[in-house]
Protein backbone atom coordinates (compact mmCIF):
# COMPACT_ATOMS: atom_id res chain seq x y z
CA UNK A 1 0.00 0.00 0.00
CA UNK A 2 2.73 2.21 0.43
CA UNK A 3 4.18 2.43 -2.66
CA UNK A 4 0.91 3.25 -4.33
CA UNK A 5 0.29 6.21 -2.01
CA UNK A 6 3.69 7.21 -2.85
CA UNK A 7 2.81 7.50 -6.86
CA UNK A 8 -0.41 9.14 -5.42
CA UNK A 9 1.72 12.27 -3.92
CA UNK A 10 4.17 11.94 -6.47
CA UNK A 11 0.95 12.47 -9.41
CA UNK A 12 -0.26 15.47 -6.88
CA UNK A 13 2.80 17.18 -6.51
CA UNK A 14 4.33 16.62 -10.22
CA UNK A 15 2.15 20.22 -11.07
CA UNK A 16 3.26 22.23 -8.81
CA UNK A 17 7.00 20.67 -9.48
CA UNK A 18 6.83 22.07 -13.03
CA UNK A 19 5.07 25.34 -11.78
CA UNK A 20 7.92 26.22 -9.62
CA UNK A 21 10.41 25.00 -12.59
CA UNK A 22 8.60 27.87 -14.80
CA UNK A 23 8.46 30.58 -11.91
CA UNK A 24 11.74 30.31 -11.53
CA UNK A 25 12.31 30.85 -15.47
CA UNK A 26 9.89 33.87 -15.27
CA UNK A 27 11.89 35.45 -12.40
CA UNK A 28 14.96 34.96 -14.08
CA UNK A 29 14.64 35.01 -17.74
CA UNK A 30 16.36 38.91 -18.92
CA UNK A 31 12.82 39.72 -21.16
CA UNK A 32 10.22 39.00 -18.35
CA UNK A 33 9.15 42.32 -16.09
CA UNK A 34 9.00 39.86 -13.21
CA UNK A 35 13.00 39.43 -13.84
CA UNK A 36 13.66 43.44 -13.00
CA UNK A 37 11.72 43.46 -9.62
CA UNK A 38 13.89 43.86 -6.25
CA UNK A 39 15.42 40.43 -5.22
CA UNK A 40 13.66 38.38 -8.65
CA UNK A 41 17.42 36.59 -8.41
CA UNK A 42 16.27 35.35 -4.71
CA UNK A 43 13.06 34.31 -5.97
CA UNK A 44 13.86 32.62 -8.64
CA UNK A 45 16.56 30.49 -6.95
CA UNK A 46 13.94 29.52 -4.19
CA UNK A 47 11.75 28.13 -7.15
CA UNK A 48 14.54 26.63 -8.58
CA UNK A 49 15.48 24.53 -5.36
CA UNK A 50 11.46 23.86 -5.07
CA UNK A 51 11.90 22.11 -8.03
CA UNK A 52 14.58 20.12 -7.80
CA UNK A 53 13.54 18.32 -4.38
CA UNK A 54 9.86 17.73 -5.94
CA UNK A 55 10.93 17.21 -9.21
CA UNK A 56 10.89 13.25 -10.44
CA UNK A 57 14.51 11.77 -11.42
CA UNK A 58 14.74 9.42 -14.49
CA UNK A 59 17.68 7.23 -15.19
CA UNK A 60 20.80 9.53 -16.18
CA UNK A 61 22.58 8.96 -19.94
CA UNK A 62 26.26 7.72 -19.46
CA UNK A 63 26.69 10.67 -21.78
CA UNK A 64 30.51 9.47 -22.84
CA UNK A 65 31.05 10.61 -26.49
CA UNK A 66 34.51 10.53 -26.63
CA UNK A 67 37.72 10.01 -24.56
CA UNK A 68 41.37 10.80 -25.08
CA UNK A 69 43.48 8.24 -26.05
CA UNK A 70 47.01 8.59 -26.55
CA UNK A 71 46.65 12.13 -26.77
CA UNK A 72 44.01 11.52 -29.40
CA UNK A 73 40.18 12.13 -29.04
CA UNK A 74 38.55 8.74 -30.10
CA UNK A 75 34.82 8.85 -30.42
CA UNK A 76 32.38 6.50 -28.01
CA UNK A 77 29.37 4.47 -28.91
CA UNK A 78 27.49 2.30 -26.54
CA UNK A 79 26.13 -1.35 -27.73
CA UNK A 80 24.31 -3.84 -26.19
CA UNK A 81 26.23 -6.97 -26.71
CA UNK A 82 24.02 -9.32 -24.31
CA UNK A 83 20.40 -8.36 -23.31
CA UNK A 84 18.84 -10.01 -20.64
CA UNK A 85 15.15 -9.50 -18.20
CA UNK A 86 16.99 -7.85 -15.79
CA UNK A 87 20.27 -6.80 -17.41
CA UNK A 88 22.35 -5.27 -20.42
CA UNK A 89 25.87 -5.96 -20.99
CA UNK A 90 27.25 -2.63 -22.31
CA UNK A 91 30.29 -2.29 -24.64
CA UNK A 92 31.32 1.23 -24.80
CA UNK A 93 33.25 0.65 -28.45
CA UNK A 94 36.11 3.33 -29.41
CA UNK A 95 36.13 4.52 -33.29
CA UNK A 96 39.25 6.27 -34.60
CA UNK A 97 40.43 7.15 -38.14
CA UNK A 98 44.33 6.63 -36.84
CA UNK A 99 45.23 3.46 -37.93
CA UNK A 100 48.61 3.51 -35.80
CA UNK A 101 46.11 4.33 -32.64
CA UNK A 102 43.52 1.47 -33.34
CA UNK A 103 46.41 -1.12 -33.43
CA UNK A 104 47.10 -0.08 -30.34
CA UNK A 105 43.39 0.00 -28.85
CA UNK A 106 43.09 -3.41 -30.25
CA UNK A 107 46.04 -4.98 -28.21
CA UNK A 108 44.66 -2.88 -24.43
CA UNK A 109 43.24 -5.83 -22.29
CA UNK A 110 39.14 -5.71 -21.78
CA UNK A 111 37.88 -5.00 -18.60
CA UNK A 112 34.10 -5.73 -17.52
CA UNK A 113 33.23 -3.74 -14.69
CA UNK A 114 30.16 -5.44 -12.20
CA UNK A 115 28.22 -2.37 -11.39
CA UNK A 116 26.24 -2.45 -8.30
CA UNK A 117 22.46 -3.36 -8.21
CA UNK A 118 21.96 -1.66 -4.88
CA UNK A 119 19.49 1.47 -5.64
CA UNK A 120 21.66 3.52 -7.89
CA UNK A 121 21.69 2.98 -12.24
CA UNK A 122 25.27 1.40 -13.30
CA UNK A 123 25.50 4.90 -14.38
CA UNK A 124 26.76 5.90 -10.95
CA UNK A 125 30.03 4.45 -12.25
CA UNK A 126 30.09 7.09 -15.17
CA UNK A 127 33.67 8.05 -14.22
CA UNK A 128 35.46 4.75 -13.78
CA UNK A 129 33.84 4.10 -16.97
CA UNK A 130 35.29 7.18 -18.50
CA UNK A 131 38.96 6.69 -16.95
CA UNK A 132 39.11 3.04 -17.69
CA UNK A 133 38.45 3.88 -21.60
CA UNK A 134 41.95 5.33 -21.49
CA UNK A 135 43.80 2.17 -22.03
CA UNK A 136 41.09 -0.61 -21.64
CA UNK A 137 38.43 -1.58 -23.83
CA UNK A 138 35.49 -1.63 -21.28
CA UNK A 139 31.99 -3.25 -20.84
CA UNK A 140 29.72 -2.90 -17.87
CA UNK A 141 26.85 -4.21 -16.42
CA UNK A 142 23.68 -1.79 -16.71
CA UNK A 143 21.22 -3.45 -14.59
CA UNK A 144 17.21 -2.62 -14.94
CA UNK A 145 14.48 -1.10 -12.55
CA UNK A 146 12.76 -4.41 -11.42
CA UNK A 147 9.46 -2.01 -12.02
CA UNK A 148 10.31 -2.10 -15.73
CA UNK A 149 10.32 -6.07 -16.22
CA UNK A 150 7.20 -7.59 -16.53
CA UNK A 151 5.77 -10.22 -13.88
CA UNK A 152 5.60 -13.07 -16.47
CA UNK A 153 9.86 -12.87 -16.64
CA UNK A 154 9.62 -14.52 -13.11
CA UNK A 155 11.73 -13.35 -9.89
CA UNK A 156 15.02 -12.87 -9.62
CA UNK A 157 17.42 -14.51 -7.05
CA UNK A 158 20.69 -13.56 -6.09
CA UNK A 159 21.66 -17.41 -7.86
CA UNK A 160 20.55 -15.51 -11.06
CA UNK A 161 23.10 -12.47 -10.53
CA UNK A 162 26.07 -15.08 -9.84
CA UNK A 163 24.75 -17.20 -13.30
CA UNK A 164 24.52 -13.37 -14.88
CA UNK A 165 28.08 -12.68 -14.06
CA UNK A 166 29.57 -15.54 -15.70
CA UNK A 167 27.38 -15.48 -18.85
CA UNK A 168 28.73 -12.51 -19.17
CA UNK A 169 32.45 -13.31 -18.22
CA UNK A 170 32.07 -15.55 -21.07
CA UNK A 171 30.42 -13.47 -23.15
CA UNK A 172 33.37 -11.00 -23.14
CA UNK A 173 35.70 -14.23 -23.16
CA UNK A 174 38.67 -15.62 -20.87
CA UNK A 175 41.46 -12.65 -21.59
CA UNK A 176 38.89 -10.60 -19.77
CA UNK A 177 39.63 -8.60 -16.24
CA UNK A 178 36.48 -8.25 -13.88
CA UNK A 179 36.33 -5.38 -11.80
CA UNK A 180 33.20 -5.00 -8.95
CA UNK A 181 32.38 -2.17 -6.75
CA UNK A 182 30.88 -2.66 -4.16
CA UNK A 183 27.56 -5.17 -3.36
CA UNK A 184 29.12 -7.59 -6.89
CA UNK A 185 32.20 -8.14 -5.04
CA UNK A 186 30.64 -10.91 -3.71
CA UNK A 187 28.51 -12.60 -6.09
CA UNK A 188 31.60 -12.08 -8.25
CA UNK A 189 33.71 -13.83 -6.32
CA UNK A 190 31.44 -17.02 -6.33
CA UNK A 191 30.79 -16.52 -9.89
CA UNK A 192 34.74 -16.64 -10.85
CA UNK A 193 34.88 -19.22 -7.95
CA UNK A 194 31.91 -21.50 -9.39
CA UNK A 195 33.74 -21.25 -12.90
CA UNK A 196 37.38 -22.20 -11.67
CA UNK A 197 35.62 -25.70 -9.66
CA UNK A 198 34.34 -26.50 -12.98
CA UNK A 199 37.61 -26.14 -14.72
CA UNK A 200 36.06 -23.28 -16.75
CA UNK A 201 38.39 -20.45 -18.01
CA UNK A 202 38.71 -17.70 -15.31
CA UNK A 203 39.35 -13.87 -15.83
CA UNK A 204 43.11 -12.84 -15.80
CA UNK A 205 42.19 -10.71 -12.78
CA UNK A 206 39.70 -9.88 -10.39
CA UNK A 207 39.55 -6.05 -9.28
CA UNK A 208 37.38 -5.97 -5.88
CA UNK A 209 36.53 -2.49 -4.54
CA UNK A 210 34.76 -1.65 -1.22
CA UNK A 211 32.23 -4.17 -1.07
CA UNK A 212 31.41 -7.00 2.13
CA UNK A 213 33.22 -10.25 1.31
CA UNK A 214 33.41 -10.37 5.29
CA UNK A 215 30.55 -8.07 6.84
CA UNK A 216 31.95 -8.89 10.18
CA UNK A 217 34.97 -6.74 10.10
CA UNK A 218 34.32 -3.02 11.14
CA UNK A 219 30.75 -3.16 10.43
CA UNK A 220 28.96 0.28 9.53
CA UNK A 221 25.68 1.46 10.17
CA UNK A 222 24.83 -0.15 6.72
CA UNK A 223 25.98 -3.98 8.21
CA UNK A 224 24.77 -3.02 11.81
CA UNK A 225 21.10 -2.46 10.43
CA UNK A 226 21.21 -5.91 8.19
CA UNK A 227 22.31 -7.84 10.99
CA UNK A 228 20.16 -6.39 13.85
CA UNK A 229 17.16 -6.96 12.34
CA UNK A 230 15.99 -10.27 11.67
CA UNK A 231 15.00 -11.64 8.07
CA UNK A 232 10.94 -11.38 8.37
CA UNK A 233 11.38 -7.42 9.69
CA UNK A 234 13.19 -6.97 6.11
CA UNK A 235 10.21 -9.03 4.32
CA UNK A 236 7.34 -7.11 6.01
CA UNK A 237 8.66 -3.31 6.12
CA UNK A 238 10.73 -2.67 3.49
CA UNK A 239 9.16 -5.07 0.33
CA UNK A 240 6.09 -3.71 -1.70
CA UNK A 241 4.48 -4.46 -4.71
CA UNK A 242 4.96 -2.12 -7.96
CA UNK A 243 1.63 -0.51 -8.51
CA UNK A 244 -0.18 -1.25 -11.96
CA UNK A 245 1.22 1.76 -13.80
CA UNK A 246 4.35 0.03 -14.64
CA UNK A 247 5.36 -2.88 -16.57
CA UNK A 248 6.31 -4.84 -13.58
CA UNK A 249 3.33 -4.10 -11.73
CA UNK A 250 2.30 -7.08 -9.12
CA UNK A 251 6.16 -7.66 -8.70
CA UNK A 252 7.63 -7.73 -5.04
CA UNK A 253 10.69 -5.03 -4.96
CA UNK A 254 12.51 -3.04 -2.63
CA UNK A 255 11.44 0.73 -4.11
CA UNK A 256 13.87 2.77 -5.03
CA UNK A 257 12.32 5.77 -3.01
CA UNK A 258 12.62 3.57 0.28
CA UNK A 259 16.31 3.33 -0.32
CA UNK A 260 16.98 6.78 -1.14
CA UNK A 261 15.17 7.71 2.13
CA UNK A 262 17.70 5.58 3.59
CA UNK A 263 20.69 7.25 1.73
CA UNK A 264 19.50 10.36 2.70
CA UNK A 265 19.08 9.86 6.37
CA UNK A 266 22.93 8.50 6.54
CA UNK A 267 23.84 12.04 6.56
CA UNK A 268 21.00 14.34 6.48
CA UNK A 269 22.87 17.63 7.96
CA UNK A 270 25.59 17.36 4.75
CA UNK A 271 22.09 17.01 1.93
CA UNK A 272 20.31 20.10 3.68
CA UNK A 273 23.62 21.94 3.34
CA UNK A 274 24.60 21.06 0.22
CA UNK A 275 20.78 22.23 -1.19
CA UNK A 276 21.07 25.17 0.73
CA UNK A 277 24.83 26.18 -0.98
CA UNK A 278 23.15 25.46 -4.24
CA UNK A 279 20.48 27.94 -3.45
CA UNK A 280 22.90 30.21 -2.18
CA UNK A 281 25.48 29.59 -5.56
CA UNK A 282 22.01 30.82 -7.26
CA UNK A 283 21.79 34.05 -5.86
CA UNK A 284 25.34 34.86 -5.95
CA UNK A 285 25.12 33.33 -10.05
CA UNK A 286 28.12 30.93 -9.20
CA UNK A 287 27.08 28.52 -12.26
CA UNK A 288 29.56 26.24 -12.30
CA UNK A 289 28.66 25.22 -8.68
CA UNK A 290 25.12 25.48 -9.09
CA UNK A 291 26.08 22.74 -12.23
CA UNK A 292 28.26 20.78 -10.03
CA UNK A 293 25.35 20.65 -7.88
CA UNK A 294 22.97 19.28 -10.41
CA UNK A 295 24.80 16.79 -11.86
CA UNK A 296 25.35 15.20 -8.55
CA UNK A 297 21.98 15.22 -7.38
CA UNK A 298 20.72 14.34 -11.12
CA UNK A 299 22.38 10.61 -10.34
CA UNK A 300 22.43 10.38 -7.02
CA UNK A 301 18.26 10.91 -6.77
CA UNK A 302 18.35 8.48 -9.85
CA UNK A 303 17.05 5.17 -7.65
CA UNK A 304 15.67 1.79 -8.95
CA UNK A 305 14.02 -1.02 -7.31
CA UNK A 306 15.53 -3.97 -6.62
CA UNK A 307 13.40 -7.63 -7.52
CA UNK A 308 12.47 -8.51 -3.53
CA UNK A 309 14.12 -11.83 -4.09
CA UNK A 310 17.28 -10.81 -5.09
CA UNK A 311 17.38 -8.21 -2.17
CA UNK A 312 16.04 -10.65 0.41
CA UNK A 313 18.93 -13.60 -0.47
CA UNK A 314 21.56 -10.99 0.19
CA UNK A 315 20.75 -9.87 3.38
CA UNK A 316 20.63 -13.46 4.50
CA UNK A 317 23.72 -14.81 2.47
CA UNK A 318 25.99 -11.49 2.83
CA UNK A 319 24.98 -9.87 5.90
CA UNK A 320 23.31 -12.22 8.39
CA UNK A 321 24.24 -16.12 7.61
CA UNK A 322 28.01 -14.93 6.20
CA UNK A 323 27.74 -17.68 3.72
CA UNK A 324 30.64 -16.63 1.56
CA UNK A 325 33.17 -16.59 4.42
CA UNK A 326 31.65 -19.38 6.42
CA UNK A 327 32.34 -21.80 3.17
CA UNK A 328 28.18 -22.80 3.39
CA UNK A 329 27.02 -20.74 0.09
CA UNK A 330 25.24 -22.87 -2.79
CA UNK A 331 24.50 -21.30 -6.01
CA UNK A 332 21.77 -22.93 -7.62
CA UNK A 333 22.85 -22.92 -11.47
CA UNK A 334 20.77 -22.76 -14.12
CA UNK A 335 20.17 -26.14 -14.51
CA UNK A 336 18.50 -26.80 -11.07
CA UNK A 337 21.91 -27.80 -9.65
CA UNK A 338 23.35 -26.50 -6.42
CA UNK A 339 26.78 -26.06 -6.16
CA UNK A 340 29.08 -25.19 -3.31
CA UNK A 341 31.32 -21.85 -3.18
CA UNK A 342 34.82 -22.58 -3.16
CA UNK A 343 36.91 -19.75 -3.54
CA UNK A 344 39.99 -21.63 -2.76
CA UNK A 345 39.73 -23.31 -6.26
CA UNK A 346 40.35 -20.11 -7.80
CA UNK A 347 44.06 -20.62 -9.07
CA UNK A 348 45.11 -18.55 -12.34
CA UNK A 349 43.22 -15.70 -11.68
CA UNK A 350 44.90 -12.50 -10.07
CA UNK A 351 43.16 -10.34 -6.92
CA UNK A 352 43.73 -6.88 -6.58
CA UNK A 353 41.56 -5.84 -3.46
CA UNK A 354 41.28 -1.94 -2.83
CA UNK A 355 39.20 0.28 -0.34
CA UNK A 356 38.96 3.42 0.84
CA UNK A 357 40.54 4.63 3.95
CA UNK A 358 37.32 6.90 5.13
CA UNK A 359 34.46 4.24 3.99
CA UNK A 360 31.37 3.99 6.00
CA UNK A 361 29.43 1.48 4.31
CA UNK A 362 32.14 -0.96 4.03
CA UNK A 363 34.20 -1.14 6.35
CA UNK A 364 38.02 -1.32 6.45
CA UNK A 365 38.70 -5.07 5.90
CA UNK A 366 35.80 -6.03 5.00
CA UNK A 367 36.85 -6.02 1.16
CA UNK A 368 40.45 -7.68 2.15
CA UNK A 369 39.20 -10.28 3.47
CA UNK A 370 38.67 -12.08 0.30
CA UNK A 371 42.55 -13.00 0.22
CA UNK A 372 42.06 -14.91 3.14
CA UNK A 373 39.42 -16.71 0.75
CA UNK A 374 41.33 -17.30 -2.49
CA UNK A 375 43.83 -19.27 -1.16
CA UNK A 376 44.70 -21.23 -3.53
CA UNK A 377 46.06 -17.88 -5.58
CA UNK A 378 49.72 -17.41 -5.14
CA UNK A 379 50.70 -14.61 -3.28
CA UNK A 380 52.46 -12.99 -5.76
CA UNK A 381 49.59 -12.76 -7.86
CA UNK A 382 48.03 -11.11 -5.06
CA UNK A 383 47.95 -7.63 -3.91
CA UNK A 384 46.09 -4.83 -1.82
CA UNK A 385 45.76 -1.10 -1.80
CA UNK A 386 43.82 1.58 0.61
CA UNK A 387 42.80 4.62 -1.32
CA UNK A 388 43.73 7.66 1.31
CA UNK A 389 41.78 10.04 2.27
CA UNK A 390 38.83 8.07 0.53
CA UNK A 391 35.36 7.51 1.16
CA UNK A 392 33.17 5.14 -0.04
CA UNK A 393 32.48 6.82 -3.46
CA UNK A 394 36.00 8.00 -3.59
CA UNK A 395 37.49 5.07 -4.82
CA UNK A 396 35.83 4.86 -7.82
CA UNK A 397 34.62 8.88 -8.82
CA UNK A 398 36.16 11.94 -8.72
CA UNK A 399 39.67 13.18 -8.03
CA UNK A 400 40.91 10.22 -5.76
CA UNK A 401 39.59 7.76 -7.98
CA UNK A 402 41.87 9.42 -11.05
CA UNK A 403 45.04 9.77 -8.98
CA UNK A 404 45.41 7.29 -6.60
CA UNK A 405 43.05 4.32 -7.35
CA UNK A 406 42.96 3.90 -11.09
CA UNK A 407 46.81 4.20 -11.58
CA UNK A 408 46.96 1.18 -9.12
CA UNK A 409 44.14 -1.12 -10.89
CA UNK A 410 45.99 -0.14 -14.71
CA UNK A 411 49.09 -0.87 -13.52
CA UNK A 412 47.62 -4.49 -11.78
CA UNK A 413 45.96 -5.45 -15.07
CA UNK A 414 48.59 -4.53 -16.70
CA UNK A 415 51.06 -6.97 -15.21
CA UNK A 416 48.66 -9.94 -15.35
CA UNK A 417 47.45 -9.26 -19.01
CA UNK A 418 49.13 -12.39 -20.16
CA UNK A 419 48.64 -16.12 -18.28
Amino acid sequence: MLYQIYETNRAWISPFSEFASAASKLYSNPLSPLAQIPSAHRVSAGFDLIHRLTKEYEKPEFGINKVNVHGTDVVIQEQVVEDKPFCKLIRFKRFTDDAALLEKMRDQPSVLIVAPLSGHHSTLLRDTVRTMLQDHKVYITDWIDARMVPLEEGPFHLDDYVNYVQDFIRKVGPGVHVISVCQPTVPVLAAVSLMASRGEPTPRTMTMMGGPIDARKSPTAVNNLAMNKSFEWFENNVIYRVPPNYPGASRRVYPGFLQHTGFVAMNPDRHANSHYDYFLDLVRGDGDSAEAHRQFYDEYNAVLDMPAEYYLDTIKTVFQDFALVNGTWKVRNPQGKDELVRPQDIKTTALLTVEGELDDISGAGQTKAAHELCTGIPKSRQKHYDVIGAGHYGIFSGRRWREQAYPEIRAFILSHNKK
